[in-house]
C-alpha cells in the first residue's frame, strides 16, 4: 500500500469524524435554541401543512431569494441544483445497490456536464461579492475563500472527467474499502494529480463545514421565520425556558 493511499485513508477518516461530530453538535445546538417569540415572515402559513409546503418551496426553489434578487437567485439556484446532481452521480463510488446504480448509470451521461453549471453558478456568486458594492462591503475574507474552495473542487472534479480521465474503478474500490474497513483489500489510490487535488480539497471542505457559513444547509430548517405557524392569536407561544419559569 502506497504512502499516498495511507495518507488519504487517514485524512478521510479524520475528516468524516470531524464532519459528523461537528454537524451533529451544531444541529443539536439549533434544536435546543429557544424561539421566545412568534416571528414567521409574513405572509406566513396558518397551518402546519402550510409550513411544510413553505419549507419545501424555500429549500427546492429558493422562494424568498427569488423575491429578493433575481440574479443572485439564478446563480445560487443553478449552483445548488447542479451540486445536487453531481453529488448524486458520485453515489457510484459508495454503493453497490443495483437499483441505485441503474439510476446513476442512466443519468450520468447528462449529469456529468452539470459540473460546468456548478462552476458557472459559483463564478456568478463570486462576481456578486466582487462587483456589487453593498455585498462587497459585508463580505469577509472567509466568504471569498469558501467560494474559491468550492470552485477549485468543481474545476478539479471536471478535470478528472473531461481532461485526464481517472481510474474510477480504483477510486471506488478505495472508498468501498474505507467504508468496510477492508484494509487488506484496499487498492492504491491512482497517482493522478487532478484526483489527488480534488480529494484533498473535498477533505478540507468536510473539515471546515461544521464551522463555516455552509451550515445554512441544515440551519434553514431551524429558522423561526420560516418554520413557525402564523397563529399567535389562536395559540399562545411560550418558549420551553419560559414555561419552566411559569411552573
Amino acid at each position: 500500500m502506497s504512502f499516498l493511499t495511507v495518507a488519504f485513508a487517514a485524512l478521510f477518516y479524520a475528516a468524516t469524524l470531524l464532519l459528523v461530530v461537528g454537524l451533529a453538535r451544531r444541529i443539536s445546538l439549533y434544536w435546543r435554541t429557544p424561539a421566545p417569540l412568534k416571528i414567521p415572515t409574513t405572509p406566513a402559513p396558518v397551518t402546519q401543512g402550510g409550513v411544510v409546503l413553505r419549507m419545501f418551496r424555500e429549500v427546492v426553489f429558493f422562494e424568498s431569494l427569488f423575491k429578493s434578487t433575481k440574479w443572485t437567485w439564478l446563480f445560487g439556484w443553478v449552483f445548488h441544483m447542479a451540486l445536487f446532481a453531481v453529488l448524486f452521480r458520485h453515489l457510484r463510488y459508495f454503493t453497490e445497490a443495483e437499483s441505485i446504480m441503474a439510476v446513476v448509470t442512466f443519468v450520468s451521461p447528462l449529469f456529468k456536464y452539470l459540473a460546468f453549471a456548478m462552476i458557472i453558478g459559483l463564478l456568478g456568486l463570486w462576481g456578486r461579492r466582487l462587483f456589487v458594492d453593498r455585498v462587497r462591503y459585508i463580505s469577509a475574507p472567509s466568504d471569498h475563500l469558501m467560494l474559491l474552495l468550492l470552485l477549485l473542487i468543481g474545476i478539479s472534479g471536471a478535470m478528472t472527467t473531461f481532461v485526464a480521465h481517472t481510474d474510477v474503478v480504483m477510486v471506488k474500490a478505495f472508498f468501498r474499502s474505507l467504508m468496510t474497513f477492508s484494509f487488506s483489500d484496499m487498492p492504491n489510490l491512482p497517482n493522478d494529480p487532478f484526483i489527488v487535488v480534488h480529494l484533498l480539497l473535498v477533505a478540507v471542505l468536510m473539515i471546515i463545514f461544521p464551522i463555516s457559513k455552509l451550515l445554512h444547509a441544515p440551519g434553514v430548517f431551524f429558522s423561526p421565520t420560516r418554520n413557525q405557524v402564523d397563529n399567535p392569536r389562536e395559540q399562545r407561544h411560550i418558549a420551553d425556558w419560559a414555561r419552566k419559569l411559569e411552573q
